[in-house]
């Protein structure tokens, strides 16, 4: 799933490592090892995982259950980022382990919002063609 269209092109390697740390994360939240205080990670969904050309920083995009508290999810998930970190470190075993950036994923709303846009369009095409 595509976040904010970029221009920018990623390698192979970043992708598939990326993919790997998504799996991994989503896994550790639902069987929840992070063991993050306050929040009930089994209601996040990790949508995709961004990596930077040198593995070194991940920039996850997440989403709880329904969209709700999605700014405090993602607060909750920075602060307690280290955590997080840890529990990944056991299910991997890559060079780096990165650097995680929490981030809200905002891409189902902006898919909303363009399908909205379409059905009212077609609601105006239809509107015009029973007047003429």
């Amino acid at each position: 799933m595509g976040n904010q269209t970029s221009q920018r092109t990623f390698s192979q390697r970043q992708l598939r490592v990326g993919e790997l740390v998504k799996q991994n994360l989503g896994e550790l939240f639902i069987r929840n090892e992070a063991k993050i205080p306050s929040i009930n990670s089994k209601l996040i969904t990790v949508t995709e995982v961004r990596m930077t050309p040198d593995l070194k920083t991940a920039r996850v995009y997440v989403i709880p259950l329904g969209g709700i508290d999605m700014k405090e999810t993602v607060s909750v998930l920075t602060e307690y980022s280290h955590l997080v970190r840890r529990a990944l470190s056991k299910r991997l075993d890559i060079k780096f382990l990165p650097k995680l950036t929490f981030v809200e994923d905002n891409s189902f709303e902006y898919a909303e919002k363009i399908e909205n846009i379409i059905k009212e369009i077609k609601r105006n095409d239809t509107q015009k063609k029973r007047y003429n």
